[in-house]
């Protein structure tokens, strides 16, 4: 059996799996839990759920754009816009939509292949890191008593922020196997895209914790357990490959960080508004950023300056530089002859 068929027989069973798990445990309280959310007293907290992860993704724009070495045309609003394409790229079937989406945009500005595809690779990786990171926020309350030992994995994310080199050199070293050379920015852009990456987190993280609050869970008794919990759930379902943007496997795990805050079913409950917020987030914003583009023109890369000579000096016989190349091109076959470049170069960089 192909590991692309096994893929095609595993992934609705594992989907199925999860959300009949979600549902066992939704039913009981559950329609209580969602009751509590049209209460007018939620409606404040709903918008503020929308607003806090709407927040996190424009900050993880910018935590994807400090990748980018440069000066170049990819900033403000077409950053956002190549950024979420290529997240809608994820409802897509298939683990490269993302990667190409943002090879094409890039390339159509003037942005070499490589460099966007360094960019993606290195905010994949530094994403799951700070996501992991965050998620120890959420240990306190799962761990009573028993979570110092979660402080090593802490000073091991300090120290790699302080040497970006312990997370690029590792990422780069696995791009060259899979002969997909990574080029590594400078350790300040690194650093700025880690802390931006962490601001992320913890502001999408929030969107949980208003929701948590909604259901009427203690407030800083659930901050933890709902930003950490919110970042722990997205990396693990991130890893989990087969399953589509983690449906199931996300609710599964948000529902276990939050039982520690919640009953079993209002916990559920949250995770499955925690998906709908996100949900509504995500195409909204990319509705707005996508039909805002429409409305003004793509940048352009700017031309080349073109060079000029000084002229020569007069008496010399030598005529003047008009500005065309009037150079006659070289003998056919001649190997030592000078060659021309064409406007795109010699040689196109492919991701």
């Amino acid at each position: 059996m192909t590991i692309d068929r096994l893929r095609r027989i595993l992934t609705p069973v594992i989907v199925v799996a999860a959300l009949v798990g979600v549902y066992l445990v939704v039913r009981g309280e559950g329609p209580e839990a969602a009751r509590s959310f049209a209460r007018a007293e939620a409606v404040p907290l709903l918008a503020a759920s929308l607003a806090a992860n709407v927040a996190g993704l424009v900050l993880a724009v910018h935590a994807w754009r400090v990748l980018l070495p440069g000066d170049h045309p990819i900033r403000g609003l077409y950053a956002a816009k190549v950024y979420f394409l290529g997240q809608l790229s994820k409802y897509v079937p298939g683990r490269v939509w993302g990667v190409l989406t943002h090879v094409a945009h890039g390339r159509a500005v003037g942005v070499p292949g490589s460099q966007m595809t360094s960019a993606y690779v290195l905010s994949l990786a530094l994403t799951l890191l700070t996501g992991a990171a965050v998620s120890l926020a959420a240990a306190p309350a799962a761990l009573p008593g028993h979570w110092l030992w979660l402080c090593l994995p802490a000073l091991l994310f300090l120290a790699s922020t302080l040497r970006p080199a312990l997370v690029t050199r590792p990422v780069a070293a696995a791009a060259r196997l899979a002969r997909r050379p990574v080029a590594t920015p400078p350790d300040g852009a690194v650093r700025r895209a880690v802390l931006l990456a962490v601001a992320s987190w913890t502001a999408s993280g929030l969107h949980l914790w208003f929701l948590v609050l909604a259901l009427g869970a203690e407030p800083w008794g659930g901050l933890g357990a709902a930003v950490g919990g919110f970042a722990l759930a997205t990396v693990v379902s991130s890893l989990a490959l087969i399953v589509p943007d983690g449906w199931g496997v996300r609710e599964l795990t948000i529902t276990a960080a939050l039982a520690t805050v919640l009953p079993a079913g209002p916990a559920a409950a949250a995770a499955i508004a925690s998906r709908l917020v996100c949900v509504v987030a995500e195409l909204g914003s990319s509705g707005v950023v996508l039909g805002w583009s429409r409305l003004r023109p793509a940048p352009t890369a700017g031309p080349a300056p073109v060079p000029t000579a000084e002229p020569p000096p007069t008496g010399t016989g030598i005529p003047p530089d008009t500005g065309t190349d009037t150079a006659p091109a070289p003998p056919h076959g001649d190997p030592h002859a000078p060659h021309r470049l064409t406007p795109l170069g010699e040689a196109r960089v492919h991701p």
